[in-house]
């Protein structure tokens, strides 16, 4: 299957990489010459002259691995030359452009697939299977927690040159770690209410927020509380959920999964299958059975734009300081 990625940073690098390795037919091509001349030295990827160059080869899809700002603008193009699409998280930066995008997939008759990889961890998926069967009873409330150093994100980039300290590119905390929300309402549903204090209170640069601090309160009635950074030197990600009859515990480092209760003193670490599997890796397999007509997208693009839909009320919410609703 041929395939181009547009956006040769780190994520598009990874998905370029994978494609290739799953043995398809992979272009690339991003607007920045460094990035084009790093994706040309990667083995069996080919760089297009330009967009415009990757489009007319007739990919079969197009992967938008770009800043968020772009996504839209990029997306359409290939809706337009006939490729479905793929776009990493958030599927945009305003959700207002969000409907006409996906009303014009429609039109075309294209998938509109858009990268959550959490969705794709084993034991991530095996929290979700342990909530789905009842394991801790009814959802009272749960806690998502991701907080890392900006700088050290990756290694060898200067962390000034990241869309993430830009709010024009779509940077920001709440929407680069959207992760944690979508993980949640993945989880529990849609959330009805936000409310939310966010602010950029550290000395690193930009003008995007650095901390934010959501609550949610479901529509079954169950509350949660996310909280995002930038500023953390210690890596932390993760999840605990309170049901009424026990509590499920996940932390991403150790791919822990452990249940605890309904009795005091009971604890017990959940078994996960798959759990050296490359959840990157099963997102690309994943897309192209969606390709192949065989499975329908984890996370498409109404789903996305809930989520984002949710972190443009969190963010009128630190701005308002009230309760606000997701449009």
């Amino acid at each position: 299957m041929r395939l181009l990625v547009v956006g040769a940073g780190s994520i598009g690098t990874r998905h370029a990489k994978n494609l290739v390795a799953l043995g398809h037919e992979v272009q690339a091509w991003d607007a920045a010459p460094g990035r084009r001349a790093a994706a040309a030295a990667l083995p069996g990827v080919a760089v297009a002259e330009s967009l415009d160059a990757g489009l007319a080869a007739t990919p079969a899809a197009v992967l938008v691995c770009t800043p968020p700002s772009v996504h839209v603008g990029i997306a359409r193009r290939a809706l337009d030359a006939g490729a479905h699409v793929f776009v990493e998280k958030p599927i945009a930066a305003i959700a207002d452009d969000v409907p006409a995008l996906l009303e014009l997939a429609r039109r075309r008759g294209r998938l509109v697939s858009v990268g959550y990889n959490l969705r794709f961890l084993p034991s991530l998926r095996r929290v979700k299977s342990l909530l789905d069967a009842g394991r801790v009873g009814r959802v009272l409330a749960a806690r998502a927690e991701f907080g890392f150093y900006l700088p050290a994100w990756r290694p060898g980039r200067d962390y000034r040159d990241n869309y993430a300290v830009s709010r024009s590119a779509g940077g920001g905390i709440l929407l680069d770690a959207i992760h944690e929300l979508d993980a949640l309402g993945w989880m529990l549903g849609d959330a009805v209410e936000v409310f939310c204090a966010a602010a950029h209170v550290s000395d690193l640069a930009g003008d995007t927020e650095d901390v934010a601090e959501v609550t949610l309160r479901f529509a079954d009635g169950a509350l949660g509380q996310v909280h995002l950074d930038y500023v953390r030197r210690a890596y932390r990600r993760r999840l605990e959920v309170i049901g009424a009859e026990g509590v499920i515990e996940w932390e991403y480092p150790s791919q822990r999964v452990t249940v605890r209760g309904p009795e005091a003193d009971r604890a017990e670490d959940v078994p996960v299958s798959d759990v050296a599997a490359d959840m990157y890796v099963e997102e690309m397999k994943h897309l192209v059975r969606c390709l192949e007509g065989r499975e329908a997208p984890m996370v498409d693009g109404a789903e996305a734009l809930r989520s984002l839909r949710l972190v443009e009320a969190a963010k009128a919410s630190a701005a308002r300081g009230t309760w606000v609703k997701p449009s």
